[in-house]
């Protein structure tokens, strides 16, 4: 029996095939969810439902859209009925330094990580409350808890710990609801948006500052996601989630 069998779950920027998102979709899949997969382009966005099986549902939605939210919702709520799990994945990084960071920069940055979680948050929040039940994961970083990081600049760190604070605020809102919202923080994870940037020097400083040793894989943040989606964690809301192999410790 899988922890979500019945339930049905949207995954945004989900479409990138060794991304945080796309594990996630597989795992829910694989624990009897039905899945939609949102990104910016709707082809890819269909071939990785696609790729989870004929049941999940690709589609094109642009986070930083207030309207397009809304209409993804909608077309889900109709074609499922209800929405059990929204996993706010979509996010862009930058890797500038303070004086680096441009009025586009910022912009771009902090409006897929933060003003797309409100915004597809919005979307699905009528149909939780009205369900009395659900369960919004957000996708912070160890860079909002630390400072800073490995790629992100300051407008990334700060984007993030927006992405907290939000958490927290929709947590305490929607509890009387049943509706819960968490974070995950991940710490440095070997997937598509840092594998082209590390050279060896690099790489043996970070890994020297994890205490675990190793980067993270995507499939342990989808494991987070899993727990945070499922009735496991029924009596958690408002936590932020640490898979960074203790670096936030070190």
């Amino acid at each position: 029996m899988g922890l979500l069998d019945g339930r049905y779950a949207i995954v945004t920027g989900a479409a990138s095939a060794r991304g945080l998102g796309k594990a996630t979709a597989r795992l829910f899949a694989e624990h009897g969810a039905t899945v939609a997969v949102l990104d910016l382009d709707a082809t890819a966005a269909e071939a990785a439902a696609a790729d989870l099986g004929p049941a999940h549902v690709g589609l094109a939605c642009d986070v930083t859209d207030k309207a397009a939210c809304e209409a993804a919702a909608q077309t889900l709520v109709r074609r499922w009925g209800r929405v059990d799990v929204l996993v706010n994945n979509a996010g862009i990084t930058q890797p500038v330094k303070i004086m680096g960071i441009t009025p586009e920069g910022y912009e771009a940055v902090t409006d897929v990580s933060l003003r797309g979680t409100l915004y597809m948050s919005q979307a699905v929040i009528p149909m939780m409350r009205e369900q009395r039940s659900g369960s919004i994961i957000t996708m912070s970083s160890v860079s909002a808890q630390r400072g800073g990081g490995i790629f992100g600049g300051p407008h990334y760190s700060a984007a993030k710990a927006g992405v907290l604070g939000l958490t927290k605020a929709m947590a305490r809102e929607l509890a009387p609801d049943n509706v819960r919202a968490n974070a995950v923080c991940p710490g440095f994870i070997d997937t598509d948006i840092t594998g082209g940037m590390m050279t060896d020097e690099m790489m043996t400083t970070v890994l020297s500052g994890i205490p675990m040793g190793r980067p993270g894989a995507a499939v342990d943040v989808a494991g987070c996601c899993l727990f945070l989606a499922s009735d496991l964690s029924a009596y958690c809301t408002g936590t932020e989630v640490d898979v960074n192999g203790g670096s936030l410790i070190h």
